[in-house]
């Protein structure tokens, strides 16, 4: 069998590394992004063997030359997992426009400048696996995060309409939509807070970044070219707050 070339976004810290990490244990040769924090990206690289190229995933010439860096060393990204993400949060009556670009470039606009370098050439090879990270804000809301909410809402339009253009050329285009998960992110609130999410979470915890990172790997999988067009939902139970 053909050993297949991924590729993840935000790929050397928290959900991102995990994913990184099943996709080199189910024998992909995985390329990592990141964009500024070097050396932990470094140090993940050293220690796991994992190839790293940074870029800032919100500007569409530095996704275009790396795409082709990655290309012509080693051949056609036959996965994409679009991980990369920030939050910019406040209060919409407060918000500026630049904290409402910032999220919007970096969360949606992402998803064009990754995808559209990339889906050419998996149509011609009759292959192609785009993984989209979304968020269980996309589905409910979330006070104080109405950019981050509208991008991560537009994921999921973004990913249904690409689904239908790409199906008959052997490319699935699926969302896995996280609830609140295990991350350095989120155990840097306040207990009391913390407490408050979990009471909210119908099993009683926070979801794992292994969980997410497994659902990632089956997507990926060969086998796994009936379903296009998803979004699957890792949230513990969780809806509504």
């Amino acid at each position: 069998m053909k050993i297949r070339t991924a590729l993840v976004t935000g790929g050397t810290r928290g959900i991102g590394a995990s994913i990184t990490l099943a996709l080199k244990s189910k024998g992909y040769k995985v390329i990592a992004n990141y964009h500024k924090n070097h050396e932990v990206a470094e140090d993940f690289s050293k220690k796991h063997g994992i190839e790293i190229k940074s870029w800032d995933v919100g500007h569409f010439g530095e996704c275009q030359e790396s795409i082709e860096f990655i290309t012509k060393k080693h051949g056609t990204i036959d996965v994409l997992v679009h991980n990369a993400g920030i939050t910019r949060d406040g209060f919409f009556h407060k918000m500026s426009p630049q904290m409402w670009q910032d999220v919007i470039t970096t969360n949606l606009t992402s998803c064009f400048n990754m995808v559209q370098p990339i889906v050419g050439p998996m149509r011609e090879n009759g292959f192609g696996r785009i993984i989209l990270l979304s968020s269980i804000n996309a589905l409910k809301g979330q006070i104080g995060q109405v950019n981050y909410c509208a991008a991560k809402a537009g994921i999921i339009g973004f990913t249904k309409a690409l689904a239908l253009e790409t199906a008959r050329k052997g490319i699935t285009v699926n969302v896995i939509a996280p609830g609140y998960t295990d991350t350095e992110m989120v155990r840097a609130v306040s207990e009391s807070v913390l407490e408050k999410i979990i009471s909210q979470i119908p099993v009683g915890r926070l979801g794992k970044i292994d969980e997410i990172a497994r659902c990632v790997t089956f997507l990926a999988a060969e086998d796994a070219g009936f379903i296009t067009g998803e979004t699957i939902n890792i949230n513990g139970g969780q809806y509504l707050s």
